[in-house]
Order: C-alpha cells, then structure tokens, then sequence
C-alpha cells in the first residue's frame, strides 16, 4: 500500500534575508519541540546560498539556546566529494556557519565522506559507509533514521541534494545513499542521499531564493514526475513545506501560497 503524502505546504517571504531568518527560527521551534516529545532530535543539512544563509542566522538567533545542542543528530543530505576542509564541501560551509558555534557533540555530527578519508578516493565506498551510518542510527530495523527535519535547496533545474534531472540516482528505489558521477553542476563527483531516503523524514524543507529558481518551483508543485523534476518527489512522511521569497514564488499562480511571517 503506497503511503499517503499531505499535499506541500507554500510559505513565502518577501526577500532572501528573511527567508533565512524565518527558516532559521522554524529549525528551532521544530528541534525544541521534538526534543520535548522525543528527547533528541535530528536534522539534515543542505548547502547552497540559501542554505548556508539559514544556517548562518541560525547561528545568530538569540533562540538557538533553546535547542539543547547535545541531543541533535547531523546529517548531510549531499556532499562534494572533495578533500575535507575544502572550502566547497557543504560540511566546511556549515561549520563555519552554525556548526563551530553551537556545542553539537562530535560524535553527533555525521559528514559524508571526504575524498581524502579513511575510504580514499572511492565515492562509492564513501557512500556504503554513510548508508551503514544511517542504518546503525535507525530504530525498528529500518534503513534510515526517521529524521525530523529534511532541508533542501532547490536548483535551477529542480535538482535537489545531488538528485539532477534523468540521472541514474532518480530510478534508485532500494539505496539510500548514493555516489554521483558527472555531475551536470561541478565538481563532477559528489555523494547524495536517494528520493527513498529523503522520504524518511518527518518533515521536508525545501528552500529556494531568486527569480532563476522560479520555474522550477512551479514545476515541482504542477505534478511533474520526479525523475523529470528531482524536486517533485521530495516529500516529507508528515509534512512538506516549500520555502521561497517572492522572487523564487514569481511563477506560481495568485492565492497559491502563504504569506510568510517572522
């Protein structure tokens, strides 16, 4: 039996500023009140402008202390497979971001692999490792951890993570991470979460900014298949929400959306 999935959510703010600030202040309702339910709670993270700009208020938010740092889980949803420290690799971004100033655990901190790392220069190794990582973290036998929140940029084309448009990694039904070989945005080589484990998580976020993302909003929210639009088939098990500012909104039509608030 397929699962049901709510239909998305659209909130739009009026400018990429408080789009990041607003996303920043929704991260911290959504930990809080799954740490009050659960105890810990977990998130994955995504790089891009937008993406690292939320993290960047996160870090900056006087509510941030209201997440106990030492109970979140961090997760990528994709990775340059670059050598660590690269200043590409959204793992550097988000360390410099959030990362170095909230006292996340390191243990509790989960990159993706580096092209320097224990696995060398083998993606696809890399890829095994961070599959077993989810697993090892997952409850009931499951492959991946049911996260709680999912965030994702949302590209010109609709790619989302290291998910572009008609690649192999769109038909994987079974893996949950995957190696990326070239890849139409450089560099070449990258390490993604798959569509199955995108949908793990609670909730899905997907962000984007600029009028260059505006059609492929539109296309994602039209019923577009998801081999065709990446973006199309990133949806959370309880809820998905669509992130934008007005630029990245231009192309939907009048009344389709929420007026976003601070």
């Amino acid at each position: 039996m397929s699962r049901i999935v709510n239909p998305p959510t659209v909130v739009v703010q009026p400018d990429a500023d408080l789009l990041a600030k607003a996303t920043a202040a929704r991260i911290v309702t959504r930990l809080v009140d799954a740490q009050a339910l659960r105890g810990t709670a977990s998130v994955v993270l995504t790089g891009g402008g937008i993406g690292i700009a939320v993290l960047e208020r996160l870090a900056q938010a006087p509510a941030r202390d209201a997440v106990d740092w030492s109970r979140v889980d961090v997760w990528w949803g994709d990775e340059r497979f670059l050598p660590s420290g690269d200043p590409e690799r959204n793992e550097t971004q988000a360390r410099r971001a959030l990362l170095d100033h909230v006292p996340v655990p390191a243990e509790r901190v989960r990159p993706m692999a580096a092209s320097d790392g224990v696995d060398g220069d083998d993606p696809e190794a890399g890829a095994r490792r961070y599959a077993d990582a989810l697993r090892e973290a997952a409850e009931y036998g499951d492959a991946v951890p049911v996260f709680d929140v999912c965030l994702l940029g949302v590209g010109p084309d609709a790619h989302v993570a290291s998910l572009f448009p008609e690649r192999p990694a769109m038909y994987e039904t079974e893996r949950t991470v995957v190696a990326v070989h070239g890849s139409p945005k450089p560099p070449p080589v990258r390490i993604s979460l798959t569509l199955p484990a995108i949908r793990a998580a609670r909730e899905v976020w997907l962000l984007a900014s600029g009028e260059s993302k505006a059609d492929a909003v539109r296309m994602a929210l039209d019923k577009a298949g998801p081999v065709q639009v990446p973006a199309a088939g990133a949806r959370g098990r309880n809820r998905t929400l669509f992130l934008l500012d007005c630029a990245a909104a231009s192309a939907l039509p009048p009344g389709f959306y929420v007026p976003g608030t601070v």
